[in-house]
């Protein structure tokens, strides 16, 4: 958090006052109702502290762009040196993949936290097998459902953020950044099956505390206002996420 106050302070100092907070859609929480909208409850039922902490450096960025009402001297075609804030909050949803040349990849150290590079280093053989945890629940295939985005769609919504806020000059807003659908673990398992061209092992397991069914984001905002949209299927995703663990089945040493 005192990394944020730094950050503002020092943007402040150098006149420097537009910014794209990197959010995550675990700031909604346990939320019951798919699709999750950019008005969905946040703060509250947050089952990790990654997602504590995103919510709370949303919660300074608002109250910090609160507490810089525009002058006369501040208005938007002011000729002003003083320039007045642009927050955007994207809230991912949960990134995969990428870049399709294989050169720029995820990389975790140790065991990876997340599915995605699990299940590549599970194709690429650095694994035995991946553990599914919780083959139970209220879903089509009965494991978790979550949004999941390409990195290089994730990008080009970086982009079309900083192009949103050098128009409009002024404002606080957030946007949901995902593709507006669920797939489940045996989605994303088959999907890289298929990329790989062999099975993928997995095992079934126990849920994990904290875990819930389905997540999924409603991003029409961000078309309408950004004209930003997810592009890339699954098959994509899983691609060039298996393009990259081949060329580095060890890891990055570069």
């Amino acid at each position: 958090m005192q990394s944020t106050f730094v950050l503002l302070e020092l943007m402040e100092e150098f006149n420097c006052r537009s910014i794209a907070f990197s959010s995550s859609a675990t700031v909604y929480g346990a939320a019951e109702i798919m699709p999750i909208t950019e008005q969905t409850t946040v703060g509250v039922g947050i089952t990790n502290a990654y997602g504590r902490t995103k919510y709370m450096i949303e919660e300074v960025l608002k109250d910090y762009f609160h507490s810089k009402p525009l002058t006369d001297t501040d208005t938007p075609n002011s000729d002003s040196d003083s320039k007045p804030w642009a927050i955007t909050i994207l809230r991912y949803f949960n990134p995969v993949g990428a870049h399709p040349s294989g050169k720029i990849g995820e990389d975790p150290n140790g065991i990876p936290n997340n599915l995605m590079p699990y299940v590549a280093q599970v194709a690429v053989g650095r694994r035995e097998f991946l553990t599914v945890f919780g083959g139970d629940y209220d879903t089509p295939d009965g494991t978790g459902v979550r949004d999941y985005l390409h990195v290089m769609d994730l990008a080009e919504g970086h982009l079309a953020a900083i192009e949103y806020m050098a128009n409009k000059k002024v404002g606080l807003f957030t946007f949901n950044l995902g593709t507006g659908h669920g797939s489940s673990v045996l989605d994303m398992v088959n999907a890289m099956g298929k990329a790989c061209g062999h099975e993928i092992k997995y095992q079934m397991g126990e849920r994990r505390p904290g875990d819930i069914a389905t997540c999924y984001a409603d991003a029409s905002l961000a078309k309408e206002e950004m004209g930003w949209a997810a592009t890339r299927s699954l098959d994509e995703m899983c691609a060039d996420l298996w393009c990259w663990q081949q060329q580095n089945p060890n890891g990055f040493s570069g």
